[in-house]
């Protein structure tokens, strides 16, 4: 696969070198240092200037890509990773940390309806996308929970100008995939509209045919998103806007050798009503009422047609939140003051559970000098269901000059016991073992005992205060340069997490089986180096390179490492290792990298979009024994994926494209499920 690669970017290139003397239109392109952000400080500001780790993806990278799901055009950013969990859906994994302490946002309010801490990212389509900020490394300070990793905020298109515009487009690939898009935009004085429609279906794949069941069954999802503006004058403005997004699915399982077939449906709602009311030069404010639910169902059928299994899950979040910015020469002092209301009744809970928080932030973004950015703040959450928290966090920018600035963070972070980690209560019905949330644990563990049902307690283990909520330290050290054609960053990280929430085994029934609950066990630790550059060699011709370090441990397993320091061998011995041989805390790989080519042919206006993505090793399972991820466990060997799309503009109206993800065809069918092999595609766009 190495050589293949080699020989393909080698006669790339070699076109490249061909074609550069066609010189490109004269439209210039944004600089990436001019680039406004919003979702770091909640304010809006240059990108160079910011004093945090931050991402940008343009609806120009978007669309060139040829991707059509958030989840796809995340993958290829350097220093994220999308990894599948037990459900099957794919989960981000930044600076090292899991999905659930990363954020996802649609113009600044938070989706809803995780599974086991992972939301599916294929929910979200890209048609209508306008950027995509990321924020890495602890956001508590602004967002509260589940912000501890970062933040990613998927920011939609909006009317410009007194006309009617937009695209229509349809996309179709390898395994009988359709994506249909309809972005329509219209605006007239003080009025102005916004209507996205997605249609999305495939038939799955399966990457072993000798397992009866697919990697992903057939399902078909469609999305749509209306937005009215109404600007009652410059100073006062309206935003209403809602999503619908509903989906169905083929549910099939082998359960002892018999097939039961149902189907999964999802269905989301989203809605948004904004005032943004500018009181004079120095003092602005926004009015934000937010409610969104998101509900699953579904049902397994025997061979009779009989009812088998059904399960539910149903989730309400209602936020009304009001900020306030003042500007004070070159400062901004900005505040926010919130309530989150939510609620939740699924499969496994006795009973409809619910959380309530009250919340304020303060911000204070200092320019002291020209050359220094001072960005200090904090927030305060009050929470029902677990103790109260403080986010402080402080970053700071130096200019030292035009072309070169340095940057460093440190910041609180906490992700809140979610309601599965509280309430959940279920019993295996084929095995037997049993999983209780922590809040529900000593009270059916008396009425297990008092059925007869209890052999034992764990000796030491108790429930007499509440689960605490998870915490980090996040430090961030970088720098940024641009000059002429060069553009570059880094950023080392570090991060540090307390009371880690995880499952551990608090009695024994009398059919041999465990009972399970959640307590606050381990610290974790990550660190690492994260690389970006891009260098235009000509107008028409540009390179980007991305990499990653990560080291990611369980400070514990460190801390206690004769319990883990015996393995079984293949032959079956027991062999002693070093704490040196202790890799890291599993689905990690310690180095990532990307590399982009973008190629611009002016004269018949073609865009030429390859690259190309490595993962190093990484375990998914402890294979000898010792309950830990050693470098004698068995690893997934490291791999290249590559994506090509060709984009081929038709006067100004039409766009043809075609491409392939996965190019080369690389599968790991017994470890890797989320890679399908290679997807072939074409699209065609009409632009009005």
């Amino acid at each position: 696969m190495k050589i293949k690669f080699t020989l393909f970017a080698v006669l790339l290139l070699f076109q490249v070198s061909v074609a550069q003397e066609v010189k490109k239109d004269s439209i210039a392109a944004n600089e990436l240092s001019e680039v406004k952000v919003t979702t770091a400080t909640r304010t809006e500001r240059v990108l160079s200037s910011l004093p945090l780790p931050m991402t940008i993806i343009t609806s120009e990278a978007i669309m060139k890509s040829g991707v059509t799901k958030l989840n796809e055009i995340l993958n290829e950013q350097t220093g994220i990773i999308l990894i599948p969990d037990e459900s099957g859906f794919e989960g981000i994994q930044m600076q090292g940390l899991d999905a659930v302490y990363t954020m996802i946002l649609i113009d600044g309010v938070p989706l809803v309806g995780r599974s086991s801490g992972v939301l599916d990212l294929s929910r979200v389509s890209v048609g209508n996308i306008e950027r995509i900020e990321i924020v890495k490394g602890a956001s508590s300070a602004l967002y509260g929970s589940e912000a501890m990793g970062g933040v990613i905020n998927v920011i939609t298109k909006k009317p410009k100008k007194d006309m009617f515009s937009g695209s229509l487009s349809y996309r179709y690939s390898t395994f009988n995939t359709s994506d249909a898009n309809a972005n329509l935009l219209w605006k007239k004085k003080k009025f102005s509209a916004n209507l996205f429609a997605n249609f999305y279906s495939t038939d799955g794949y399966d990457l072993d045919k000798s397992m009866p069941l697919q990697n992903i069954e057939p399902f078909y999802n469609f999305t749509i998103q209306p937005k009215l503006y109404y600007d009652f004058s410059d100073n006062l403005k309206l935003i209403v806007s809602n999503r619908f997004y509903n989906m169905k699915m083929d549910n099939i399982a082998i359960i002892d050798s018999e097939t039961y077939k149902g189907d999964a449906k999802e269905n989301e709602w989203n809605s948004q009503i904004k005032l943004e009311q500018k009181w004079s030069e120095k003092l602005y404010s926004e009015y934000e009422l937010y409610a969104t639910n998101y509900k699953n169902d579904s049902f397994l059928n025997d061979q009779n047609n009989v009812l088998y299994e059904q399960a539910y899950y149903d989730q309400w979040l209602f936020r009304p939140e009001i900020r306030t910015t003042l500007s004070l020469k070159n400062d901004k002092l900005t505040g926010g003051i919130g309530v989150n209301y939510e609620t939740l009744d699924r499969t496994y809970f006795d009973k409809n559970v619910k959380f309530n928080s009250q919340y304020f932030y303060l911000q204070y973004d200092c320019n002291p000098t020209e050359k220094w950015n001072i960005l200090a703040g904090f927030r305060y959450d009050s929470h029902s269901e677990y103790a109260s928290q403080l986010s402080p966090k402080l970053a700071v920018n130096y200019k030292i000059n035009d072309n070169l600035s340095l940057k460093s963070s440190v910041g609180y972070g906490y992700k809140a016991p979610d309601f599965r980690q509280l309430f959940f209560d279920f019993t295996n019905p084929s095995v037997g073992y049993t999983v209780l949330g922590y809040n529900v644990a000593e009270s059916r563990l008396n009425q297990f005992e008092q059925e007869g049902q209890l052999l034992s307690r764990t000796e030491g283990v108790n429930f007499n205060k509440p689960l605490e909520a998870e915490s980090s330290i996040n430090f961030n050290f970088g720098t940024f340069y641009k000059k002429n054609k060069l553009r570059l960053d880094a950023n080392a990280f570090y991060n540090s997490i307390d009371n880690l929430i995880d499952t551990r085994v608090v009695a024994q029934k009398t059919n041999g089986q465990n009972i399970f609950s959640y307590f606050n066990i381990s610290k974790i630790f990550t660190y690492g180096l994260e690389f970006n550059s891009t260098y235009d060699f000509t107008k028409e011709f540009s390179i980007s390179f991305g990499y990653q370090y990560l080291t990611a441990k369980d400070k514990s397993v460190l801390d206690n490492f004769e319990n883990y320091q015996y393995i079984r061998n293949s032959d079956l011995q027991t062999v002693q290792i070093k704490k040196s041989d202790y890799f890291g805390l599993y689905n990690r790989s310690k180095h990532t990298a990307n590399i982009k080519f973008a190629y611009t042919i002016p004269k018949i206006k073609t865009d030429i979009n390859l690259r190309v993505f490595y993962r190093s090793k990484y375990g998914l399972f402890d294979t000898n024994g010792n309950q830990i991820l050693d470098k004698y466990d068995k690893f997934v060997s490291d791999y290249f994926i590559t994506n090509l799309s060709i984009s081929k503009y038709i006067g100004d109206k039409f766009m043809l494209q075609a491409g392939a993800n996965n190019l080369l065809d690389y599968t790991d069918p017994g470890q890797i499920s989320n890679l399908s092999g290679r997807q072939l595609f074409a699209r065609l766009q009409y632009n009005f």
